[in-house]
């Protein structure tokens, strides 16, 4: 198992970075690099094809993420946002926020956030269609000025508990040190195909049935992080 699989640290921040795309808030200098290295779908992409890595910061309303991600060619096919988004080039936040593991393909133990070119957020809802969640969260990506081919995603989101129901839905919950999080990041890599080439993710899904492609069904399959720092306001 990686490193990431067994237990992560995520700092607190003071103040939130913006999330812009630009790379520029020093506040993200305090996390370290994690890498999307294992393979769940498809085949093992080339360097140059595919390679990402990514780090966390919290503060007592959100969860941010910064990822790094250098992919050749961007794709997204379908417009229709509720349609084979998991085909289409997007990044894919897995998320239990209290990190009790177990199914959520149709209800809300966890959420599978598939995030779209367009900053479009998708999951499966408890009536087992799919359902945008763009309220969840706040997402931006934008070229990096180092390489044509690498972008720089940030996201901020709000993390949202077990009884979190679609025709009822609760206030997202607030976070605090020591607090254990559910969590795995991948990204969908397509370059020209009717299906996602790539599956690449944080955490090596080692399951007994040989399925690898666990994530959107159980986040038992997720790795863990907990939240270190103060609670400042």
């Amino acid at each position: 198992m990686s490193f990431f699989a067994t237990g992560m640290d995520v700092p607190f921040t003071p103040q939130p970075p913006v999330i812009d795309g630009l790379n520029n808030d020093t506040q993200w200098q305090q996390s370290k690099w994690q890498s999307l290295k294992y393979l769940n779908v498809g085949t093992l992409p080339d360097q140059s094809d595919f390679s990402g890595r990514f780090r966390l910061l919290w503060d007592n309303d959100h969860l941010y993420l910064q990822a790094e991600i250098t992919d050749d060619v961007l794709l997204d096919i379908h417009p229709d946002p509720l349609e084979s988004y998991w085909d289409d080039d997007c990044l894919e936040i897995f998320v239990d926020e209290d990190g009790s593991g177990g199914i959520h393909q149709y209800n809300h133990n966890a959420f599978a956030y598939h995030i779209a070119l367009d900053n479009q957020a998708v999951d499966i809802g408890d009536d087992k269609t799919p359902h945008l969640y763009n309220e969840h969260l706040t997402s931006r990506w934008q070229r990096s000025p180092e390489a044509p081919h690498k972008i720089i995603w940030e996201v901020s989101m709000s993390l949202y508990p077990g009884t979190y129901r679609d025709d009822k839905p609760v206030p997202p919950v607030k976070l605090s040190a020591d607090k254990t999080i559910g969590f795995m990041l991948a990204y969908c890599d397509n370059d020209s195909s009717e299906n996602r080439e790539h599956f690449m993710a944080s955490v090596d899904v080692k399951p007994l049935d040989g399925d690898k492609n666990r994530g959107w069904i159980d986040a038992s399959v997720f790795g863990k992080i907990t939240l270190v720092g103060g609670n400042e306001r």
